[in-house]
């Protein structure tokens, strides 16, 4: 080899990497200095809700670490179509970003043939936690446990009755799910809102529902309805009465509400990587954790990879409970 070549291909060597570091300094800098504003998180449904009181608990810990406000946006309405296009067809500097449900990445692509967005326009980027769902019914139903429930409702097929917010809601598919498994026939009756099936079950106007246990477990506790499960796969510490529903003998059951943070496709990977990290990190503080346990959330802190497998694995399960359940959107 010609000796004379060597500081030809150490310059060479050395320009090549002062070029590379060039390209990588902005990217760095970049990720350093973010957020050097307020970033808005729209979530798409009205405020006090489940999703509503996990992000501003979030937020708030994230405006103490990045020395930014995290400003929580509710934009509510058309299944969470109105927030999740105000996403998805907005900036892409990192500065806006998306919390939602279930209902926006695995639900509505399932039940609408069109939307108007596309998950392929999303990036997730963590999934923070999911709640419970509960298997309730109305005081005035005679029933103690998911056995004798079910042992009614066989004797009285399509008698039984059960409220949601709407033909396309998890509510709605993880009933039917239920009674598939179960192998019984109930009603469905739809309301336009929460406070509405809260109503409706109280009142004893329907007489059952599969909702999050958020949403549930005061009425529980007031002695207003009866809790016969739990979707989990153990018993939860803030309703250590109410069996599981492998318990009550429906093995095959499992259901939640699971709740993550996405960006719009085309934020750069070094701050959605900073996102998740500083997210995945406050998720962790022990304060944390007990303040969204004590509000039923199960703390799930799921990176992107983990978090677009499990949309996958969730989208394949529910597929077959809305074809078999014959399950159209509103």
């Amino acid at each position: 080899m010609d000796r004379t070549s060597r500081p030809d291909r150490r310059r060479f060597i050395g320009s090549t990497t002062a070029a590379a570091l060039a390209l990588a300094a902005p990217r760095l800098a970049r990720a350093q200095t973010y957020p050097s504003r307020p970033v808005r998180v729209i979530i798409p449904f009205t405020p006090g809700g489940a999703p509503d009181v996990l992000l501003r608990l979030v937020a708030q810990k994230l405006t103490e670490k990045w020395g930014q406000s995290v400003i929580v946006e509710n934009r509510a309405g058309g299944n969470t179509l109105t927030g999740t296009i105000a996403v998805t067809k907005g900036p892409t500097d990192g500065y806006t970003l998306l919390l939602t449900g279930d209902q926006t990445f695995i639900l509505n692509p399932l039940l609408y043939p069109t939307l108007p967005y596309s998950m392929k326009e999303l990036d997730p980027i963590i999934l923070i936690a999911s709640i419970p769902h509960m298997l309730a019914v109305s005081r005035k139903l005679p029933v103690s446990n998911v056995k004798e429930l079910i042992a009614l409702a066989k004797r009285e097929p399509d008698t039984l009755t059960f409220g949601t917010t709407g033909a396309g809601t998890i509510q709605r598919i993880a009933t039917e799910y239920f009674a598939g498994i179960a192998g019984i026939k109930l009603v469905h009756v739809p309301y336009r809102g929460a406070n509405e099936t809260t109503t409706a079950i109280l009142s004893g106007e329907i007489d059952l529902t599969i909702n999050g246990m958020s949403n549930i477990l005061p009425h529980i506790e007031g002695g207003k309805l009866k809790a016969l499960a739990i979707s989990t796969l153990s018993r939860h510490p803030l309703a250590p009465d109410v069996p599981t529903m492998q318990e009550a003998g429906v093995p095959d059951y499992r259901s939640q509400g699971a709740f993550g943070l996405f960006a719009p496709v085309g934020v750069p990977a070094d701050i959605r990587a900073k996102i998740h990290a500083d997210t995945a990190e406050v998720l962790q503080r022990p304060d944390v954790v007990k303040a969204l346990q004590d509000r039923s959330f199960q703390v799930d802190n799921v990176g992107p990879d983990g978090f677009t497998k499990m949309i996958a694995a969730e989208t394949e399960k529910w597929a077959k409970v809305i074809r078999a359940a014959n399950i159209k959107g509103d």
